[in-house]
């Protein structure tokens, strides 16, 4: 699976990216199916705590699946992001099989 992750606003460090990496890769645990995967790490204008942003649009081939979450930390929101995106893998999958 191809991964490209764009921090947006700021300069991502080693450590967040490999954090990102790891999670996404796991999404291949539940889909080999899945062909890219393309991460928007963002700092959102909010004064509020929870202005860590993370988005991922997946290439899925019955198509592309896509969630976006925020939170106090990057990880948290791509902690989240990705529980989102098992579940709609998860009902693509049962969709296909007709459940």
């Amino acid at each position: 699976m191809n991964i490209q992750i764009h921090s947006v606003r700021f300069d991502a460090d080693k450590k967040l990216i490999d954090f990102v990496t790891q999670k996404v890769n796991k999404l291949t645990m539940i889909s080999d199916d899945i062909v890219n995967a393309e991460v928007f790490l963002r700092l959102d204008h909010d004064e509020t705590r929870e202005n860590k942003v993370t988005e991922i649009k997946v290439e899925y081939p019955r198509g592309p699946l896509f969630a976006r979450k925020q939170s106090k930390t990057f990880e948290e929101a791509t902690d989240q992001v990705i529980d989102a995106l098992k579940k709609q893998i998860v009902k693509q999958k049962a969709k296909l099989r007709g459940e």
